[in-house]
């Protein structure tokens, strides 16, 4: 109980030192991770756990506020595919530059290393761009429906590396899945029938663990990415958006876990802490290849920096990919401290320009180039008021 004391304080003081600072919240938890892992206070299992359980229920959420066409349009395709390939590329790129001129973790690194490395540090997190999304109410603008949209394809491609770098692929009962189609019927008559309270939150969280979770991971595919495809099955319900407010604050709090659990798994040394946090100055990059990519698709300059700057960070995948790698034994082990520090540097970085994102667009606006009107995405385009002398909004 001592050990849970001491957590819930260095958690909840960070927490509130960085509210006093005018920072998000999410800063403190991960500078918290850090502080209780430094002296050696020993570890708790249930952060793990409940950071395993956040991201669940926030990918079930996700699913709940999906548009599945979103992801067929090609602004979303093309961004994704361009932005992991050039990012990788770029990524790869200064790494193999850095082994160059000495860096000990590069000596003698093949190819093969250096490609690993480039693909874990081109995914962009879901739980954070969620969480800068959810803070300005932007989930479901254009931007905020184009990341979400591009962070989802992110989630499918590291999903099927993950599984294809286990070697063991699905079990032959995941082709029973799509069964879930016609039992979805079921489920979604009984929750009409659940009313407004306690039970409908219950019913959300059993969707998400038991035919979400439980059920894909049962049949060798990645269980959070099954969460999120129950909460698609249940969006068109006509209480999916109020389950997913009933849900929000639950998941925020379990998110908590989440940021600590980043900072109490690593034991930086001067080297990989340096590493770590040479690979933020890639971060620009990243947001420049979204946001000209999404401009040459037609979108706004604004529309396009939005999401590019929201974008722009490295993602929780990426530890999950290197600590692949490492259990593979095509890694050093070192190298989940570079990516763990590299992770949780972008998340710092990140919030604090996301902060002034939309201040920073008019000074970012000269860096886009300037589409003809008649390449402009239809839901994009000015709006034509007419002859209109008075505008009402809100």
């Amino acid at each position: 109980m001592e050990t849970i004391a001491i957590y819930l304080v260095v958690v909840f003081g960070c927490g509130f030192v960085a509210r006093l600072m005018h920072l998000p919240t999410l800063i403190g938890y991960l500078a918290s991770g850090f502080i209780l892992h430094a002296p050696g206070i020993e570890a708790l299992p249930v952060v793990d756990s409940l950071a395993d359980l956040g991201v669940t229920i926030l990918l079930f959420t996700i699913g709940l506020k999906l548009d599945v066409r979103m992801l067929l349009r090609r602004e979303v395709l093309a961004t994704t595919a361009a932005n992991l390939l050039a990012v990788a590329g770029l990524t790869a790129g200064f790494l193999g530059m850095l082994s160059i001129i000495g860096v000990r973790l590069l000596a003698g690194a093949d190819w093969q290393v250096v490609a690993l490395l480039g693909f874990a540090l081109s995914f962009s997190s879901t739980v954070f761009v969620v969480q800068v999304l959810d803070v300005r109410s932007d989930s479901h603008t254009l931007y905020g429906r184009v990341a979400i949209g591009i962070l989802v394809l992110q989630d499918v491609v590291a999903v099927a590396f993950l599984t294809a770098m286990t070697g063991a692929p699905p079990s032959p009962w995941a082709l029973a899945l799509p069964l879930l189609l016609p039992a979805v019927w079921l489920v979604r008559r009984a929750w009409s029938r659940l009313g407004h309270g306690e039970l409908q939150a219950l019913f959300g969280i059993t969707m998400a663990l038991v035919p979400g979770y439980w059920l894909f991971e049962s049949v060798g595919i990645k269980g959070d990415f099954g969460a999120m495809v129950v909460g698609v099955l249940l969006a068109s319900h006509p209480r999916a958006a109020e389950l997913s407010r009933t849900l929000f604050g639950l998941r925020e709090l379990l998110l908590v876990g989440f940021f600590v659990s980043i900072g109490l798994h690593v034991t930086p040394t001067p080297e990989t802490l340096l590493l770590g946090l040479l690979l933020v100055v890639l971060l620009p990059l990243e947001a420049a290849v979204f946001t000209l990519v999404l401009a040459a698709f037609g979108l706004r300059k604004r529309t396009s920096i939005l999401a590019g700057l929201a974008l722009a960070n490295f993602s929780e995948f990426g530890l999950i990919v290197t600590a692949t790698g490492v259990d593979a034994g095509l890694l050093e082990q070192d190298w989940l401290v570079v990516v763990s520090v590299a992770v949780a540097a972008s998340f710092v970085i990140s919030t604090l320009v996301n902060h002034r994102g939309t201040r920073l667009v008019a000074r970012l606006s000269s860096l886009v180039p300037t589409l003809r009107d008649e390449r402009t995405h239809p839901e994009d385009a000015p709006l034509d008021i007419g002859h209109a002398r008075v505008l009402v909004l809100g």
